[in-house]
This record gives structure tokens, C-alpha cells and sequence, in this order.
């Protein structure tokens, strides 16, 4: 039992770090660093490198294994799984949610505002705002595939939310999806958090095109 909870420790932190920035696409991950880092023996850290590479979060540069990216058809196909699974889980929440979940969505759109200016922690809002729908929709497989979407989502170097302009608009497409969640409009919500998506897409879309080589 202790070593699964260690495992799972070791997994957990690899994995957060990866989602945090720490270690980006193509960054090389070496076993010995790792549990140093992380205060964990190697065993531990070797089957937790093992599983994310099962999960085809890192990939085999030669014999190490490196941060996986996305190229822009797997950014694309990624998006459009995350799209219907998200609207899937608003329309679940509309029907679900407890009153305390739809409450907890509000307080968190209400408390986001004032990161608004931080992308880095606008971005950790913004994921905790997802898993509470997420959680609301009560079901516990969509709730997993949703966790695999979004374990992928952490091989994207960048967030869009650090586009000019965009953390306005995306509190302000929060504010809509909890609107349609405290009016138990299943298919509005949905649609909201459908277009959420989308934008969201599209804004990380514009920030590639702009670091593209001439």
C-alpha cells in the first residue's frame, strides 16, 4: 500500500510540474535529478516516468525521455475531443450540480477577477474552474476522459490566456456558462462552454502564428 501511495506521489508531482511550466516540451527528464527535486527514491520516480510515457506525455529522444509536444493536427484533434467532452460535462452540470457547486462556480468567477493581469495564475484559476464543472456533471467516466484531456493539455508550452485581452473575455465567457448553469439551461450551457473552447483555440492559434519563423 505504501508503495502505490508513493507511486502515485512521484506520478502526481512529474506530472504537476510538467502543467506548471517547470519542464517544457522537449526538456529531458533524468531519474536521478528528478528524485533529488522531489525528495523521492528512483524506483518510484522510474515507474512514474514509465506510466507518463504509456500515456504518451513524454517520448524517447535516443535513450532519455523528453517532454512531449504537439504538433499543430494533435493540437487540433485534442481540442476537438476537449470541446464535446467539455460541453458534454456543462450540459450534465445544468442538470446535476448540486446548489453548493453552482455557488462555488460563481465565487470562483467572482474571485478570478483579481488575477486578471497574472496569466500563470489565471491559468490555475481557470483549470480549477473546468474540473469543478467537471465534478458537477456527476458522471465518473466522462469525469476520467476529461482528466486525460487535460494531462495532454500540459504539453502546450503556453497558455492563452496570456494574449492581450483574452483573460477579460474568458471570466466574461465564465460568467455566461455559470449563468446557464444556475438557469438549468442544459443545451446553454453546453453551447457556452462550446464556444469557450473555441476561443480559447483560436487565441492559441494566433499566438503559434505569431512565433512562427518568417
Amino acid at each position: 500500500m505504501c508503495a502505490q501511495q508513493t507511486n502515485k506521489d512521484a506520478y502526481s508531482l512529474i506530472l504537476e510540474a510538467i502543467d506548471a511550466g517547470l519542464y517544457s516540451p522537449g526538456d529531458r527528464l533524468v531519474e536521478s535529478e528528478l528524485a533529488e527535486r522531489f525528495g523521492v527514491s528512483r524506483t518510484p520516480i522510474r515507474e512514474a516516468l514509465q506510466r507518463l510515457e504509456t500515456q504518451s506525455l513524454l517520448t524517447r529522444d535516443g535513450r532519455s525521455l523528453i517532454v512531449a509536444s504537439l504538433d499543430h493536427n494533435q493540437m487540433a484533434e485534442l481540442y476537438v475531443v476537449r470541446t464535446e467532452l467539455e460541453g458534454l460535462a456543462a450540459r450534465l452540470a445544468a442538470q446535476h450540480a448540486t446548489p453548493e457547486e453552482i455557488r462555488v462556480l460563481r465565487e470562483m468567477v467572482e474571485e478570478d477577477r483579481a488575477l486578471l493581469g497574472d496569466p500563470q495564475a489565471l491559468a490555475r484559476a481557470n483549470r480549477r474552474f473546468h474540473k469543478q464543472i467537471h465534478l458537477a456533471s456527476h458522471n465518473r467516466y466522462l469525469v476520467q476522459q476529461l482528466d486525460l484531456v487535460h494531462r495532454s493539455m500540459a504539453l502546450l508550452a503556453s497558455t492563452s490566456l496570456a494574449a492581450e485581452g483574452r483573460g477579460d473575455r474568458a471570466l466574461a465567457e465564465h460568467d455566461e456558462i455559470v449563468a446557464c448553469l444556475e438557469a438549468h439551461d442544459g443545451d446553454g450551457a453546453y453551447e457556452a462552454l462550446k464556444i469557450h473552447i473555441s476561443k480559447a483555440f483560436e487565441t492559441r492559434l494566433r499566438l503559434d502564428s505569431e512565433k512562427a519563423p518568417v
